[in-house]
């Protein structure tokens, strides 16, 4: 995880339409950047529906919630399309946000050990300073867990 107190890594990735969007974009804004491991698992959906229903509670917090995946643009287009996701999911198929975030670990798994996208979660106040991060979070959890930490 990245220390709380140091300015997040900037990046720029294409959304659910093609769109490409920077952290920089948000300036002004708190940002809650989600990583996630895959579109369309179940503990992905659960945490992505979480988010998109507490949409309103983040907007008026004055928060946007971003979500990132090394899935393809047309993988989260079908997504965000399937469960009605009204918030911004950005494809990071290179990895490279995800590494920059820290994110990108030794996985187990059953007993059998892979790299993967360890669910994290990231707090961005409005001058893209850190100001809270949480690994290893309950898919279910997260979306509370992260309005809770706005307050």
């Amino acid at each position: 995880m990245l220390e709380i107190g140091s300015q997040a890594p900037e990046f720029t990735l294409p959304d659910q339409d093609g769109t490409l969007r920077s952290l920089s974009d948000f300036r002004g804004k708190k940002v809650v950047l989600y990583f996630y491991p895959k579109d369309n698992t179940p503990g992905c959906t659960k945490q992505a529906c979480a988010f998109g229903e507490s949409l309103p509670h983040f907007l008026e917090k004055g928060a946007v919630v971003l979500g990132v995946s090394k899935d393809s643009v047309a993988s989260h287009k079908k997504f965000a399309e399937k469960y009605d996701l009204r918030f911004v999911l950005l494809s990071d198929v290179d990895k490279e946000v995800i590494q920059a975030y820290d994110v990108w670990k030794e996985k187990k798994n059953y007993g059998k050990v892979s790299m993967g996208v360890v669910r994290s979660t990231y707090l961005i106040d409005e001058h893209g300073v850190i100001v809270k991060a949480f690994d290893k979070v309950k898919a279910t959890e997260n979306a509370a867990q992260m309005l809770d930490a706005l307050n």
